[in-house]
């Protein structure tokens, strides 16, 4: 359950400091955070049944040799990030690429052990 919070209050806070930048919110912040939030309990067991881990641009990745199921949760939750990965470089002045890789080290430090990561090389690791 340790596990779940931490995830939830990354996703939170991510999603929180996007959207209140300075008051300011864009349209569809709202689905955004509540889809991301609807989907987290099942990225979590996903991520505990070893199926997907982050890679080093901030998104969900299938693990090397794992079966490739639930794309679908997959591709919306990186679609979300996308999303958000782009609000913040818009207000920041920078890139959601580079967002992306910054939100990549963020979720490395505080994933769980035994979760899938990427290195900076491309490499799979488990923490």
């Amino acid at each position: 359950m340790r596990k779940y919070g931490i995830f939830y209050a990354i996703i939170t806070l991510l999603v929180l400091a996007v959207f209140t930048t300075e008051g300011m919110c864009f349209a569809g912040a709202d689905d955004i955070k509540a889809r991301m939030q609807e989907r987290l309990p099942t990225i979590v067991q996903m991520k505990a049944d070893n199926i997907v881990g982050e890679n080093n641009k901030g998104f969900l990745e299938f693990v090397p040799g794992a079966p490739a199921k639930m794309g679908d949760v997959v591709t919306a939750e990186n679609n979300d990030r996308q999303a958000v990965y782009s609000a913040i470089a818009k207000q920041q002045g920078t890139t959601a690429e580079l967002v992306g890789k910054r939100r990549a080290i963020q979720i490395a430090e505080k994933a769980a052990p035994g979760e899938w990561l990427q290195d900076d090389s491309g490499k799979w690791y488990k923490k």
